[in-house]
């Protein structure tokens, strides 16, 4: 109980999660244990959350939220506490991707971060290093939420065709990743385009971008290294790389094709016959 009393809820978005859900708790006159029984988690997870020990989930506040009826408090914090959890590097992309009105990516040979399914993210941050791994595939998968806003950004990504083909995770994982990119064909606001083998030359060779566009805030340019990133208003490069990007979008397959290629390649690459062979 030590650490309870301790917990200072202005360290971190963490800690002040810990600090109000424990607040909210005892207002209810429970223990760890009876909410937990309430909400079908452990008294000890309870606890640990409560310490700021364990990052909770959004499944997590939502029921807390609703059997303390909290006007869904924690629901809301818990998005800014999941945020707080990426890389210090990167925590300024995701409030980039919070604020835009549209956001522009090319990828050259993997699935972007917005659209990755949670074994294919697992599968990506657990190269060289597994800690935490649960943790840190919900960090990333928690930036998907900026398609559940009111109004969601439009998202444009062109995608090399080689993002397809580089197995990440193993053939059942690269079928569910690749159908969950299909997932969005219906959709006007999330577009994906796949710049084929075929395009040969093309205006992304120097690796992959993204361009943020916002309602009254000038667009900004996003590229990436090994840990660090390189967000930047420069109007020259923003200038340079949209023209880039118009390029490589009218050199990317259709929607409709684009579409299609993916189901080949599912069927081609990843389907059941490659499976049994293997």
């Amino acid at each position: 109980m030590t650490n309870i009393n301790v917990l200072d809820p202005g360290a971190s978005p963490l800690d002040y999660y810990g600090f109000e859900l424990r607040r909210y708790r005892e207002a209810a006159g429970l223990t760890q244990r009876q909410l937990g029984d309430i909400v079908n988690y452990t008294g000890s997870l309870v606890g640990q959350i409560e310490t700021a020990r364990k990052l909770p989930t959004r499944e997590f506040s939502e029921r807390v939220d609703a059997a303390l009826g909290t006007g869904g408090a924690l629901s809301r914090l818990v998005e800014l506490v999941l945020r707080s959890q990426l890389p210090a590097w990167f925590q300024q992309v995701a409030e980039l991707e919070v604020r835009a009105t549209e956001i522009c990516s090319f990828h050259t040979h993997l699935i972007h971060g917005l659209l990755q399914t949670k074994s294919y993210a697992r599968a990506v941050l657990g190269v060289l290093d597994s800690t935490n791994l649960d943790d840190r595939t919900a960090v990333r998968l928690a930036r998907q939420s900026i398609f559940e806003k009111e109004t969601p950004p439009v998202y444009w990504l062109v995608l090399s065709e080689a993002a397809l083909h580089q197995e990440i995770g193993g053939p059942e994982v690269m079928r569910v990743q690749l159908a969950h990119l299909l997932s969005f064909e219906h959709n006007s606001r999330i577009n994906i385009q796949i710049l084929p083998f075929s395009a040969g030359v093309h205006a992304g060779l120097q690796g992959s971008f993204d361009i943020f566009r916002f309602a009254s805030d000038p667009t900004i340019v996003y590229t990436e290294g090994y840990g660090s990133g390189h967000p930047t208003a420069n109007p020259d490069t923003v200038k340079d790389c949209s023209l880039r990007y118009d390029h490589l979008r009218a050199a990317a397959l259709s929607l409709k094709d684009s579409a299609e290629l993916i189901r080949r390649v599912i069927e081609e690459r990843y389907g059941e016959q490659r499976d049994s062979v293997a």
